[in-house]
């Protein structure tokens, strides 16, 4: 499992719109008034800026990757505000979560397992720590105007997120449904937002690499039609709309205020 710099600083833009405003306030706000945040796969740092002014001020981030690269790059950025902390996701015990008073993630949970995931939410669970997953695909794409070959294309691309992504067979699109069953069981009051990307034809260079990045994907899992269904869509990339759907969560083991973000 492992990302460009590239490619991150591509999505970033699209990403930070996508975020449900309301959920990240509302887990700024679930980090209490001396935060320690922990983000889980941080890459070059987005959730950091994306929540950086909801927080209050001090906040103190440990930022986790198992990429040098990115986690250096994350760190840089923060200009001071963060420690960098290289590991093994699969080592959930090393996580540093002496002290935390949240965890985040953005685009991961639908990477892992549900062993995995079952193993963190235990861990939180047990340390009392609120979480909040941004950016879990949901298994919906849709394109306007549509191609026949869509429906196909989406369910090759859909059973290919179930494949080991290196935390074993991974939840893809069920990800959030599970999240959701496992924090509920451990007594977290659980609140979800639909975060989906809407592309149109100014983000015409990240469509492209989406829709590479997509048809890969796809012809490996099966669908004859891939290679034919991308030419197709990279030559009307630049009237097309898309929206690929994505959920946002946060559970916390206190009831949240009636401020806080849509359920």
């Amino acid at each position: 499992m492992g990302f460009s710099p590239d490619w991150l600083a591509l999505r970033e833009p699209a990403d930070r719109a996508a975020r449900d405003g309301a959920l990240l306030a509302a887990a700024a706000r679930a980090a209490g008034p001396a935060p320690v945040i922990v983000d889980i796969g941080c890459g070059t740092g987005s959730m950091l800026r994306a929540m950086g002014d909801l927080v209050e001020d001090g906040a103190r981030w440990r930022l986790v990757d198992n990429d040098p690269i990115l986690l250096a790059a994350a760190v840089a950025a923060a200009d001071g505000q963060a420690e960098g902390h290289l590991l093994d996701l699969a080592d959930l015990e090393a996580l540093p979560l002496d002290g935390a008073t949240l965890v985040t993630a953005s685009a991961l949970l639908d990477l892992v397992s549900h062993d995995w995931l079952a193993r963190l939410v235990a861990l939180l669970g047990e340390r009392k720590v609120p979480l909040h997953a941004g950016l879990s695909y949901d298994g919906r794409m849709f394109w306007d105007p549509p191609h026949v070959s869509d429906a196909a294309i989406t369910e090759a691309f859909n059973r290919h997120q179930r494949r080991d992504k290196g935390l074993g067979p991974a939840l893809g699109p069920d990800a959030v449904d599970a999240a959701a069953g496992l924090f509920r069981a451990h007594g977290f009051v659980v609140r979800t937002a639909s975060s989906p990307w809407q592309l149109d034809a100014a983000d015409a260079a990240l469509h492209s690499e989406l829709l590479r990045g997509v048809a890969d994907a796809a012809e490996e899992a099966g669908a004859d039609d891939a290679r034919g269904w991308l030419v197709d869509r990279l030559q009307a990339v630049s009237r097309t709309r898309c929206r690929i759907g994505h959920v946002d969560l946060l559970a916390q083991l206190r009831a949240p205020g009636p401020e806080g973000g849509r359920a």
